[in-house]
C-alpha cells in the first residue's frame, strides 16, 4: 500500500478536483446538439466564468499554501503541491476540450445559422474599410498605448483584461508596448455583410490597425494576454469600522498576486520571457489559448434580443404563485396556512409584492431582513426604503463579505441608511448567509409576526434562473424563532434555544450529526430509515464519514449534489447504499432540501445550507423544519421528480466520474421542464381545493421514504 493509501482514512475526492468535474459537466451543455445554439454559447461563457473565479479564489488558495510550505496531504491524499501540479494537468486538458467545442462545435453551428466570427485575414474590402473606420472614429481615441522601457515601467494590469503585447525592433534589442483592448467597448463588432451576421473581435481590429498606434516603430509581433489575480477576501474584521476595511481591500483586489497567464497560442517566445519577467508569473501558471481569449463574451453574445429565436423558449413564472392565487390579501392569506413558492417556475414577484405590502401597510410597524446578494436595481431594497420613508422601523443586515457582490452591498447599505434604516453589516469572523425576512404587523387580535424563510437570496435577477424554493407563515413558534435570531444579528444576544429553527454555527452541524445517526440506528432497528439531502456542495468529512456509516447499515440515501462532491459512491464496504446525481440544465439548481425517514415520520427540512464545513462552522446559516402537511407533499413531489430525471441528471460512478442516466426504455423527463408545466397547471387550482401535481409515472414511494 503506498504512502497515499495509507492516509486515506475514507474514500474522499479533493474539493478541487471535483469542482472541475463539475464545469466539464457544464461544458458537455455546450456540446449538446439538442440545445439551441446560443444557449450552447451561454454554457460556455459560463465555464469561463467559472474558471475565472477558481483561479481567483481555490488555486490562489493552493499557491499560498504552496508558497508556504505547506506539506500536510489533505483527505485525498495530495499535498498542496502535489495538488497544484495536477490541477495543472486537468485545467489545461479542460482548457483544449473547451476550444475545442468552441472551434469545431459551436463555431460551425453558428455558421450555418448565419453567424460568423471573422479575423481580418477573411474580410472582404467593404468589411475592411469599415473595421478602419471604426478604428479610426471609435477605437483610436480610447487606446493608449504603453511603452516599457527604463523610463517607462511595466504597467499595472487590471485582473482579468484584455491586453495585447507588442514586441517592438529596436536598435540593439527588442522592446515592448501594451495595449489594454477596452472593457468599455463591447467585445464583437458586427460589420456589414450580404446574408447573415458577420463579427469580428475587438482585439483581432486592434491587431490589424498596430502598425497606426506604433507608426515609428518596426512591429516584429504581437499577441493577446490576460492575467488572473489573486482575489479572495483577506480582510482585519477586528477593524472599528467594517466597512472601512472591505472598501480598502477592494482596491487591493485590483493589485493581488497574478495566478494565471493566458496567451494566444502561436505568440512569440521573447514575448512570453518579458510577461513571465514582468508579472512574476512560474511556467505552471501559463495557459497557452488555442482561440479567443476570455470566452465568457460568449454569454453576453448569446444574450443579445436579436438571437432569441436561438435560445429556450422563454420560462413564463406563474404569477401570483400557485399558494397565493386568487388571494387579494396576502397577509390573510398567510394566516389561514403555510405558503410556497418555487422560483423561478413561480414568480419571485410574490416575495418582492410582500415588501412591498408590508412597506405601505399602515399596521405593519417592523420590518426586519438579511440580504446576501442583490439585484444592481432590487426592487426589494427600493420597498425597504420605502417602508422606511413610511415611518416603519427598517432592520438591515447587508453582508458586505459576499464574495464578488462586496461593491455592490456596499452600495445598497450607503442608500438604506440615508433612508433611515437600521443597518448592520454582519458579525465579525462569520458571514451571515441566512435568508429570512420578518414583518411584524399589528392585526385585529394582536401582534403578529409574519415570516419568509427561503433557500436563495434575495435577487430578483437570479431569481430568474436559479431554482429556489420559499416558505410564509405566521406560526407563532417560527415567529419568535425569527425575533430571536434578529436579535442575535443586530445585538449581543446569546443564541436561544430555537423552537423551530436550526442556526450555524452553534447548532447546524449537531443537527445534522444527529439526523444521520438517527437514520443509522433506525436501520439497525429494522424501522423505515432513509436520507435524502439535495445540496449544491458536499464536501464535509464528518458528514461523509456519517453518511458512508449510514450507508453500511442499511440507509438508502440518495444525494442531488449539483456541484463539489468528495463523497464517492458505490465503494465496497462504504456507499453501497448511496447514489449521487448531478443536474446541470438551462436553470441552476440551489435550492438545499433534507429528508430523514425517521421510522415512518418523515421529516423535511429547507435551508440556506450546503454540507460543507463553510456553512457548518463559519457561517450564520438556517435550516428550518417544514410542517405544513400539503407543503411536505409538494416539496416530496419535487424531490420525486429530482430523482427521476433522465434528460439533465448524471451520476457519479464508484470511480469517481460521472455518466449520463441510461434512458433506454424510459420516457425522457426533465424536471425542470415538468417543474414549469406542474407551476402552470398549479395557478389554475383554487385554495379551497387539495393542490396536488398531476399525475405521472413516478411514485415518491421509495424504498425508506414514504409520502407524508
Amino acid at each position: 500500500m503506498s504512502e497515499k493509501e495509507e492516509k486515506h482514512v475514507i474514500p474522499y475526492i479533493n474539493r478541487e478536483l471535483s469542482w472541475v468535474d463539475f464545469n466539464y459537466r457544464v461544458l458537455e451543455e455546450s456540446f449538446r446538439k439538442e440545445n439551441p445554439i446560443m444557449e450552447r454559447m451561454r454554457f460556455l461563457g459560463i465555464t469561463a466564468s467559472n474558471l475565472d473565479e477558481f483561479f481567483m479564489v481555490r488555486v490562489a488558495g493552493v499557491e499560498d499554501q504552496v508558497d508556504s510550505h505547506y506539506f500536510m496531504r489533505d483527505l485525498s491524499g495530495y499535498t498542496p503541491a502535489e495538488l497544484l501540479l495536477t490541477l495543472s494537468q486537468k485545467i489545461h486538458s479542460f482548457i483544449e476540450k473547451q476550444y475545442s467545442c468552441f472551434t469545431r462545435s459551436v463555431l460551425p453551428a453558428l455558421k450555418k445559422s448565419g453567424i460568423r466570427f471573422l479575423k481580418a485575414d477573411e474580410l472582404n474590402e467593404s468589411q475592411k474599410k469599415y473595421i478602419s473606420e471604426y478604428f479610426d472614429k471609435i477605437l483610436f481615441p480610447v487606446l493608449t498605448p504603453l511603452a516599457v522601457d527604463r523610463s517607462r515601467p511595466f504597467p499595472l494590469l487590471a485582473n482579468r483584461s484584455l491586453n495585447i503585447a507588442v514586441r517592438l525592433k529596436g536598435e540593439d534589442e527588442s522592446y515592448f508596448a501594451v495595449v489594454q483592448v477596452p472593457g468599455i467597448l463591447t467585445r464583437f463588432l458586427n460589420i456589414p455583410s450580404e446574408g447573415g451576421n458577420d463579427y469580428i473581435l475587438l482585439e483581432n481590429v486592434i491587431i490589424y490597425k498596430l502598425g497606426e498606434l506604433f507608426e515609428l516603430n518596426e512591429i516584429r509581433s504581437a499577441c493577446t494576454f490576460r492575467i488572473t489575480r489573486s482575489s479572495d477576501l483577506d480582510i482585519d474584521e477586528d477593524s472599528d469600522d467594517l466597512l472601512i476595511e472591505v472598501q480598502k481591500f477592494l482596491k487591493k483586489r485590483k493589485r493581488g498576486k497574478p495566478v494565471r497567464l493566458e496567451l494566444s497560442r502561436g505568440h512569440d517566445y521573447e514575448t512570453e520571457l518579458f510577461l513571465k519577467e514582468m508579472l512574476e508569473i512560474e511556467d505552471h501558471q501559463i495557459y497557452e489559448i488555442p482561440g479567443p481569449l476570455d470566452l465568457t463574451f460568449c454569454s453576453s453574445f448569446a444574450s443579445m434580443p436579436k438571437y432569441e429565436q436561438f435560445c429556450y423558449r422563454p420560462l413564463q413564472p406563474v404569477y401570483p404563485a400557485s399558494d397565493f392565487a386568487d388571494c387579494d390579501d396576502i397577509f390573510k392569506a398567510i394566516r389561514e396556512r403555510d405558503r410556497m413558492v418555487h422560483h423561478p417556475y413561480e414568480s419571485f414577484e410574490t416575495v418582492i409584492d410582500f415588501v412591498r405590502t408590508a412597506a405601505e401597510d399602515e399596521n405593519v410597524l417592523a420590518i426586519k431582513q438579511t440580504l446576501y446578494r442583490v439585484s444592481g436595481h432590487s426592487p426589494i431594497v427600493a420597498a425597504l426604503i420605502r417602508a422606511a420613508e413610511n415611518g416603519k422601523q427598517v432592520t438591515v443586515l447587508v453582508e458586505l463579505k459576499a464574495r464578488f457582490d462586496e461593491e455592490n452591498n456596499i452600495m445598497w447599505a450607503k442608500k438604506l441608511e440615508e433612508a433611515g434604516c437600521h443597518v448592520i453589516y454582519g458579525l465579525v469572523g462569520l458571514k451571515t448567509h441566512c435568508k429570512i425576512l420578518l414583518v411584524v404587523r399589528r392585526d385585529e387580535d394582536g401582534i403578529r409576526r409574519y415570516v419568509h424563510m427561503a433557500t436563495g437570496n434575495y435577487n430578483d435577477s437570479t431569481a430568474k434562473v436559479y431554482t429556489d424554493i420559499g416558505i410564509f407563515t405566521c406560526r407563532e413558534p417560527y415567529g419568535v424563532d425569527a425575533s430571536s435570531l434578529f436579535n442575535v444579528l443586530t445585538g449581543y444576544s446569546r443564541p436561544p434555544e430555537y423552537n423551530r429553527f436550526i442556526v450555524a454555527p452553534s447548532a447546524l452541524r449537531p443537527f445534522f450529526l444527529r439526523m444521520i445517526r438517527n437514520e443509522t440506528e433506525n436501520a439497525k432497528k429494522s424501522l423505515p430509515c432513509g436520507i435524502t439531502a439535495k445540496v449544491n456542495s458536499l464536501v464535509d468529512p464528518e458528514i461523509i464519514d456519517l453518511l458512508y456509516q449510514a450507508s453500511k447499515a442499511g440507509v438508502p440515501i440518495h444525494l442531488i449534489v449539483r456541484g463539489i462532491c468528495c463523497l464517492i459512491p458505490g465503494k465496497t464496504g462504504f456507499s453501497e447504499n448511496i447514489t449521487v446525481r448531478s443536474i446541470v440544465g438551462r436553470l441552476l439548481e440551489h435550492s438545499r432540501i433534507f429528508v430523514f425517514g425517521n421510522a415512518g415520520n418523515t421529516k423535511v427540512f429547507l435551508g440556506s445550507a450546503d454540507w460543507m464545513q463553510r456553512n457548518l462552522d463559519r457561517r450564520v446559516e438556517l435550516v428550518f423544519p417544514v410542517e405544513d402537511e400539503h407543503l411536505r407533499g409538494r416539496i416530496m413531489k419535487i424531490v420525486d421528480l429530482l430523482l427521476n430525471d433522465n434528460e439533465n441528471a448524471r451520476t457519479m460512478e464508484a470511480d469517481g466520474t460521472y455518466s449520463r442516466v441510461d434512458r433506454r426504455g424510459k420516457t425522457p423527463l426533465s424536471c425542470q421542464d415538468e417543474f414549469a408545466k406542474i407551476a402552470q397547471q398549479y395557478a389554475h387550482f383554487q385554495l379551497d381545493r387539495e393542490v396536488s401535481a398531476p399525475e405521472t409515472a413516478y411514485s415518491i414511494k421509495r424504498k425508506g421514504i414514504t409520502e407524508p
